[in-house]
């Protein structure tokens, strides 16, 4: 089990961290088993079987061990699907191994903390028949690369990844010849009593097998627990039952509590339960990557309580009564001019209103005039950052919105300006965090900005949202000025960018501070940036003068707005006044 990092962030203490948390949870899990009374009966939790069902007890209680042998060349054909997965970093070098196995002809099942993340699939190899002939030598190996940008779903608390795979042209071999397995949202497919098989790679060895002399202990929820040998490198190898059907994904060892180095049972997540994940994010993916689920799973039961039902029950957009009822905080309103040059909808709208958030579009410069967020801290959703995906707003024109041909080549990031984890709160977190990968959210900032000083602003928001468990409303937005540098001749890059926050202090009275920061330094040669760079605290009346808006009656709010200082610079947390 190893953690697929890039070779910048190598580090071995962070591995054996990530593998003994992986791993203590599985215990947790494990040892609440032990705690229960012991049942002698064959377990019913989770409605695996019903009375009627006769098969699954004839199952269990046969204790015959004879099987045709059939049964050894059904597991050597099965066999073929599964790889040796070789995680590498950026320059190609190997951190470490896993297993995976082809589940469509074009899909891999792997563990999270295999290929974790969508650079570390980027680099990461696919190497099928690594495995021994009955002579004990070496076979041909036939190599793919992993292709995130046509399908990449990975969950850290399922601890699995499905990632496509390209094909070879070099090879011998197409991934079809491989054959797949095939995934199933049925439950009941194991029992406790009954016995598993695992195919996998050991410590990134040839192909083996642990044979049917594993008992299963335990099913709860998505989980499972028996007794089979594994070693590191056995992550992401396929569990089956004596059918040869796929029934779980193995991903963790149960160390023993009482003695270091030892392990007394090994743990799997259920592939209905990855399947179920599915069918719940089914409505919120793209088409292409619809197709390919229905390909790895073509009788899948869509969920009827999934992301699109909820989202009818919640309006969509910024709520100025967010904070309360006694403190409305509207929308900045634009100027006659300004809204001449909005991007409108077809029914002639201009705010656009995304899950949590809304923003107003420059058309001229394909940039937002501003966005607006509502961020609550009572109910944060933790969403883990995989593929970006970012796409065209469909409700207005490509050519009022920068797209990606902005950012290659160069140190330009897609900057949020709402913040991806800001709307990530309450039952439509998941379509919060996927609509602020909308071009019509991101601005063109030097990655310098982006991920330094930028960042630390808004996490200090953020962090202090959560910790203090309250609301705050956030307006984002970059200074448009006319001088701003020209970029490829088409794409003006605005210097400097600013935020207002407002929250409810203690005392029970709002506060609203505004920032400027600024990238100006940075951002005069893309081809060799560099400069200092600076955020300050200013009054919310200077945003309002730099950008035409109007924040109706928030400097009434504002602790700077007697101060006769243009701004205060903010070297931490310590220098902000609220």
């Amino acid at each position: 089990m190893l953690k697929g990092i890039n070779s910048e962030d190598i580090s071995y203490e962070i591995l054996e961290r990530e593998k003994e948390k992986i791993n203590q949870e599985a215990l947790e899990r494990f040892l609440e088993e032990k705690s229960e009374e012991e049942n002698k009966q064959v377990s019913t939790d989770g409605m695996l079987f019903t009375s009627k069902d006769s098969t699954p007890m004839e199952r269990i209680l046969g204790k015959n061990d004879l099987f045709p042998i059939s049964y050894l060349q059904i597991g050597l054909n099965v066999s073929k699907s599964i790889c040796r997965i070789s995680i590498r970093d950026s320059r190609g070098v190997v951190v470490g191994y896993g297993t995976g196995f082809l589940v469509s002809p074009c899909i891999i099942l792997t563990n999270n903390h295999v290929i974790n993340s969508y650079q570390t699939a980027s680099n990461s190899i696919a190497e099928f028949n690594y495995q021994d002939d009955e002579n004990f030598m070496p076979c041909p190996t036939y190599n793919y690369r992993l292709d995130p940008e046509t399908f990449f779903i990975t969950d850290e608390n399922l601890d699995f990844t499905l990632v496509a795979v390209k094909e070879n042209v070099t090879n011998q071999k197409h991934l079809k010849d491989f054959g797949y397995l095939k995934m199933s949202q049925k439950q009941g497919t194991i029992l406790p009593e009954e016995y598993v098989s695992i195919i996998q790679h050991p410590k990134g060895g040839p192909k083996s097998v642990t044979l049917r002399e594993n008992k299963v202990s335990r099913i709860k929820d998505a989980f499972i627990h028996y007794l089979t040998d594994t070693e590191p490198g056995s992550s992401g190898s396929p569990v089956f039952n004596d059918q040869w059907t796929l029934v779980a994904l193995h991903h963790a060892g149960v160390p023993n509590p009482e003695q270091k180095d030892e392990w007394i049972a090994n743990e799997g997540i259920l592939i209905f339960a990855i399947v179920n994940y599915l069918a719940k994010k089914y409505s919120s993916l793209k088409e292409n990557e619809q197709a390919l689920i229905k390909e790895m799973v073509p009788d899948i039961e869509l969920a009827e309580n999934n992301i699109t039902s909820d989202i009818e029950n919640e309006p969509l957009g910024y709520n100025p009564l967010f904070l309360g009822k006694d403190y409305e905080v509207p929308l900045p309103t634009l100027s006659k001019e300004m809204e001449k040059d909005t991007a409108k909808t077809e029914d002639g709208n201009y705010v656009l209103d995304y899950m949590h958030f809304s923003i107003v579009m420059k058309k001229s410069r394909g940039l937002a005039y501003f966005t607006a967020v509502n961020i609550d801290g009572t109910d944060e959703v933790k969403i883990k950052r995989t593929a970006d995906k970012w796409k065209f707003d469909p409700r207005i024109s490509k050519d009022y919105q920068y797209g990606e041909e902005v950012y290659t080549n160069n140190e330009l990031d897609r900057g949020h300006l709402v913040r991806r984890t800001d709307p990530n709160w309450g039952k439509n977190a998941m379509k919060a965090n996927e609509d602020t990968f909308h071009f019509t959210n991101s601005t063109p900032q030097h990655k310098n900005l982006n991920q330094k000083t930028w960042v630390e602003l808004e996490d200090y928001i953020f962090r202090n949202a959560v910790l203090n468990q309250f609301k705050v409303s956030v307006f984002t937005g970059p200074v448009f000025r006319e001088d701003d540098m020209v970029y490829r001749q088409k794409y003006q890059i605005p210097a400097e960018f600013w935020k207002v926050v407002v929250m409810i202090k203690e005392n029970g009275k709002l506060s609203a501070t505004a920032y400027l920061q600024t990238q100006k330094n940075m951002i005069e040669n893309l081809e060799f940036a560099y400069g200092e760079y600076k955020t300050y605290q200013v009054p919310v009346r200077n945003i309002e003068k730099l950008t035409g808006l109007d924040f109706r009656n928030l400097s009434k709010f504002d602790p700077m707005a007697n101060i006769e200082a243009t701004g205060i610079v903010i070297t931490g947390p310590e220098n902000i006044k609220f």
